[in-house]
C-alpha cells in the first residue's frame, strides 16, 4: 500500500514506520524537514507545514494515498485543513484517551461520541489538550462522516525514548531524594509502550474498521507500586511533600482502557506489568 505518514521521525512514530516497511508498504514521510530520521532511502519524504492550508495544497494536490496516518493533528482546524485537500482511501488520526470526560475503570470507545458534542473550529492554543482533541474527533464525526477514518485513542505512551520524561521524573526524584507532590498516588492507571503503540497503528492500515478505537496494554498500575519498586531496587526513599515538585501524572483519575474492539480485529496487547518494570530498570540505570 502507498502510505503517507505525517510525523513519524521520533518516539513511537519510528517503530510504526519500521513496521510499515517490514510489512512491505511504500511509505512517504511528511514533516517540516527539521528532524533527521534513520530510514535512509527506504522512505520517500515531503516537506510541508501542517498548519498551513496553502502548504498542504501545494504539496499534496494531485497525489493519492491508500492510507494517511496523521500523528501531528491536534485540533479541528488541523483536520479540516488536511481532509479538505488530501486524496486518500483511509485516514488514521492519532487521538487520545484524553477525549473521555473523564476516563474511568473499563473505559470503552462509546464513552465519547464526537457526533454528539458541539463542534468548535479551533486552533491548537484555543483550548487545553483534551478539549482540542475532542473537537478534532467532532470534526471527523460531524463533517467527514463519509470519509474512511479511524481515531486511535491511547493513554500515556511510555518508552526509553519518551521525550516527555514523565516516568523518568518519578524515578529520578526517588533516587535523588527530591521532594515531589503526587495527588493520586494510589490511582490505577493504564499505559502503552512505544513499540506496541507504533505496531498497532501499522496493524490498522489494512483492517476493515471505521471510527474510534482504544489501544492500551492490559492491566493497570499505580504510582505507589512503581515508587515502591524503585525504593526496593535502589535503597532510596521517596520524599513526598505538598511543597514538592508537582508530579507529571497529577490530576489523572483512576481508570482502565477497554481494548475489546482491537482484540476483535485480531490484535492482542501485552500485559503492562510484564514490561513496565524493565522500563523502570532502564531509567534507574541512566
Amino acid at each position: 500500500m502507498n502510505i503517507l505518514v505525517l510525523g513519524g521521525t521520533r518516539f513511537f512514530g519510528i517503530p510504526m514506520v519500521e513496521q510499515l516497511l517490514a510489512d512491505g508498504h511504500e511509505v512517504t514521510i511528511g514533516t517540516r524537514g527539521r528532524a533527521a530520521d534513520s530510514f535512509g532511502d527506504r522512505v520517500k519524504r515531503v516537506v510541508f507545514e501542517r498548519t498551513d492550508s496553502e502548504s498542504i495544497r501545494s504539496v499534496f494536490t494531485g497525489k493519492h494515498y491508500d492510507v494517511v496516518i496523521d500523528k501531528i493533528a491536534y485540533c479541528s482546524n488541523d483536520i479540516k485543513k488536511l481532509l479538505d485537500i488530501i486524496d486518500c482511501d483511509k485516514y488514521i488520526y492519532m487521538s487520545s484517551t484524553a477525549v473521555y470526560e473523564p476516563k474511568h475503570i473499563n473505559t470503552i470507545e462509546e464513552d465519547f461520541d464526537g457526533a454528539k458534542k458541539e463542534l468548535i473550529w479551533c486552533e491548537r492554543p484555543d483550548f487545553p489538550y483534551d478539549e482540542i482533541k475532542r473537537h478534532a474527533e467532532c470534526a471527523l464525526s460531524q463533517v467527514y462522516p463519509d470519509r474512511n477514518w479511524i481515531a486511535v485513542r491511547y493513554p500515556f505512551v511510555i518508552g526509553r525514548t519518551d521525550y516527555t520524561e514523565r516516568l523518568r521524573f518519578y524515578v529520578e526524584h526517588v533516587m535523588k531524594g527530591m521532594p515531589m507532590y503526587i495527588d493520586n498516588i494510589d490511582s490505577q492507571m493504564g499505559f502503552i509502550g512505544a513499540e506496541e503503540a507504533g505496531r498497532f497503528i501499522a496493524y490498522l492500515v489494512d483492517k476493515d474498521f471505521r471510527g474510534p478505537i482504544n489501544g492500551c496494554s492490559a492491566g493497570t498500575i499505580s504510582m505507589r507500586e512503581m515508587i515502591d519498586y524503585v525504593e526496593k531496587k535502589t535503597g532510596c526513599k521517596a520524599v513526598l511533600s505538598e511543597d514538592g515538585d508537582k508530579a507529571p501524572y497529577n490530576e489523572e483519575v483512576e481508570y482502565s482502557i477497554n481494548t475489546e474492539k482491537a482484540a476483535g480485529l485480531g490484535f492482542e496487547f501485552s500485559v503492562l506489568k510484564d514490561w513496565i518494570y524493565d522500563l523502570i530498570d532502564f531509567y534507574i540505570g541512566q
